[in-house]
């Protein structure tokens, strides 16, 4: 794919709420959220997304996430607020321009659908594995419902041209959402219609060399097979149709903001507690804290074990280099979860989850204090320099290496793969 053939994406014609009907949709990601508390936050809302995104809420609660009737209650839900038009489709391919806003934060950025050819070409760049399991929940979701329904977090470097040409729209034309999904998180978006403004904003995303995936890889994973099926089963295959792209919000590298990533440990692998501090001890300084610690700086970690807290600080010059093994999450898998705690490929073992750092470290301790877990983790922030250092480098970060906030709404937008 050359230069002149490069189509990092284009307008799409959004399914979306009716403005009167914004505030009763919209829903938090699917993935930040499990099905109890999507049930909790969905009783009384006939209208939310999360009905679609997680339909599993309107369904007995011994029915697992991933069984097909899942799936089709999704499909189910989608055409009934289709067809009370809650959800209406816009007859012209428009871009949107997206604001975040918090007391001391605003990121502005472009919503588009991204085109899979510039994925699979690595011209839109991945830091992370995806784990198959939930790659395989977002295709079957793709393909029940035949429509893309959360965006892919996308940044790019910052770019003078685009920038300008978003700002300058916002400032001449009033939102069509503004909505908050936290007390003091506020989502605006501005449509841009008209072919001029389409195709100006259009060339200037397009001229940017490259894109980089935020947050959302298991969701374009997920469109890149779909895809394959789609065009496998289609003798009229042309690269137009609505599969041949992903739902995608792109803002610049500066304003995006990550947050820690942390792990809990079901078990101890066999060690007691001082056994597996000496282990720690081979390669850390460890401290006992009298308060959770949350690491202020890059090869530090917090340890919660036991009801207490420790910081572990990396003593020695730890030699790998490389943009990947430099990373704290592969120092702390290199170093302790693997050969300490037997855990080799943590996309797949059960022995270990992950929690955002927007849920604090109570919920660390709160889930180990339950014995539910027996270690936590508390790391300091991937940097987004690293992040763009990795896809540069066509290299993979370990899962569940970086924590983007504020987090996209579902809802507002959606893509119908047609």
């Amino acid at each position: 794919m050359d230069n002149k053939e490069k189509i990092l994406g284009r307008g799409f014609k959004a399914l979306r709420p009716e403005p009167e009907y914004a505030d009763d949709v919209i829903a938090p990601p699917y993935d930040v959220l499990n099905s109890e508390e999507a049930r909790i936050l969905a009783e009384g809302k006939p209208f939310s997304f999360l009905h679609i995104s997680k339909p599993e809420i309107d369904l007995p609660k011994d029915i697992s996430a991933d069984d097909p009737l899942v799936y089709k209650r999704g499909l189910e839900n989608l055409e009934s607020m289709i067809q009370k038009k809650i959800l209406v489709r816009d007859n012209e391919e428009s871009l949107f321009v997206y604001n975040i806003a918090t007391k001391d934060h605003s990121q502005t950025g472009i919503a588009f659908v991204a085109s899979i050819d510039a994925y699979d070409n690595n011209l839109i760049k991945k830091h992370e594995h995806t784990k198959p399991a939930k790659e395989l929940d977002r295709i079957n979701n793709i393909k029940a419902l035949n429509a893309q329904t959360g965006p892919v977090l996308l940044t790019y470097i910052d770019n003078t041209r685009l920038d300008n040409l978003i700002n300058e729209y916002i400032a001449g034309n009033e939102p069509i959402y503004s909505v908050a999904s936290k007390e003091d998180v506020r989502h605006k978006i501005w449509k841009i219609d008209g072919i001029n403004n389409v195709n100006h904003a259009m060339n200037a995303l397009n001229d940017l060399d490259s894109l980089y995936i935020a947050d959302g890889h298991h969701r374009s994973a997920a469109a890149s097979k779909v895809r394959e099926l789609q065009m496998s089963s289609n003798p009229k295959h042309n690269g137009n149709e609505g599969y041949n792209y992903f739902l995608a919000v792109a803002f610049p590298k500066s304003k995006m903001t990550i947050l820690d990533y942390n792990r809990l440990i079901k078990t101890t692998n066999g060690h007691s507690c001082n056994e597996f501090i000496a282990l720690i001890e081979k390669n850390f300084k460890c401290t006992l804290s009298n308060r959770p610690v949350k690491p202020s700086q890059e090869k530090s970690f917090g340890l919660y074990l036991a009801g207490q807290w420790y910081s572990l600080v990396l003593t020695g010059d730890y030699g790998d280099k490389s943009p990947v093994n430099s990373l704290d999450v592969s120092i702390l898998h290199n170093l302790i979860l693997d050969p300490i705690l037997g855990i080799k490929d943590e996309r797949v073992d059960r022995n270990i989850d992950f929690v955002g750092g927007a849920r604090g470290l109570k919920e660390l301790e709160k889930r180990v204090d339950s014995n539910e877990m027996a270690i936590a983790f508390s790391l300091h922030p991937t940097p987004i320099d690293a992040l763009i250092s990795v896809a540069n480098a066509n290299l993979i970060m370990p899962p569940k290496s970086t924590w983007f906030e504020p987090k996209l709404l579902d809802g507002l937008l959606s893509h119908i793969i047609d």
